[in-house]
This record gives structure tokens, sequence and C-alpha cells, in this order.
């Protein structure tokens, strides 16, 4: 092992320590500017407008809540966090994009059901639905059932009924 600091590592050092320092004095700099500028508020109500409440919010994140605890001057800590939270909450809110209800089924699968509806005129909605499956599309009976009323296309007559019909 080396005891003993190369000249490289010791400038390293030495100009680390130094920046150190640096920032420290502005620190306290900016903290001492915003007591004083507290001062001349008073004890009025400051206002932020919602661009001031994101910059703080996202600067204020990054530092933590005990360093905020000793820092922060303008606003507490857990205010600073509570707009962060509800920053985030807005970014991932997609209740802009959400509408009432199911979605619709989509056109081409829906001109599928009507066709074989149309071409297969003893079919019900299962045997529908079956042959929707073996073509990869998943849909319950009762939404084939809608599609064929929205089109207005009668079911397919049961097979007591059909057999009733072919007695007359």
């Amino acid at each position: 092992m080396r005891s003993v600091l190369d000249p490289f590592q010791f400038v390293v050092i030495a100009i680390a320590g130094w920046m150190n320092q640096h920032q420290q004095q502005v620190v306290d700099y900016l903290l001492e500017e915003n007591r004083v500028l507290r001062e001349q508020i008073g004890g009025r109500r400051m206002r932020f407008n919602d661009d001031q409440r994101r910059r703080l919010a996202v600067k204020a994140k990054t530092l933590g809540r005990k360093l905020l605890a000793r820092i922060a001057t303008i606003v507490t800590p857990e205010t600073l966090l509570t707009w962060h939270r509800k920053l985030i909450a807005e970014k991932y809110d997609g209740s802009a994009s959400r509408m009432p209800g199911r979605p619709r089924t989509g056109a081409e699968v829906e001109a599928l059901v009507v066709r074989m509806a149309e071409e297969n005129r003893n079919w019900g909605y299962r045997r529908i639905q079956g042959a929707l499956a073996n073509l990869g599309h998943l849909l319950a009976h009762n939404t084939i059932a809608g599609i064929l009323k929205l089109h207005g296309i009668d079911p397919a007559p049961s097979e007591a009924e059909r057999r009733r019909g072919e007695n007359f």
C-alpha cells in the first residue's frame, strides 16, 4: 500500500476541497439573502404561480426532507414535497383520455360478425362466437348479439323453432 499521495491525487483533492468550500459559501450567501428578503416581506403570505411551484418542487425533491428542513426559508419542506407529489400525480393522470364505458369493438371485427351472420343464416350467436375464436377474435356472445341488433339482423332461430317451421 502506498501511504504517500502522488502529486496528481493531491491536486485533485485540493481542488475538490476548494470547490466544496466555494459551493458552501454560495449556499450560505443565498440562505442569508433569503432571510433578508423574508424580513422585508414581513408576515405576509407569499403567493406562487404554478410554474414557480413546479420549479421549487423539482429542486426540492432532489435535496430531500432533512436538507430542506435546514435550508428552506420560503415554504416548509412538507409543502414543497406535497407540491412535488401533486406534480407527479398530474403527470400520470390519464383522466383526460378516459371515456365512459367499454371501448367499441373494432370495425373490422364488427364487419366480420355481420358477414358471418348474413352468409350463414342458421348460425346463432354461439356458433359465430366459435368461428371468430378460430380466427383469433375473442368476443362474448352478448357482444355478437349487440352487433347483430345494431345492424338490424335478427338472431338465428333456435333448433326447436327450426323444427316447428319445417312441420308447417
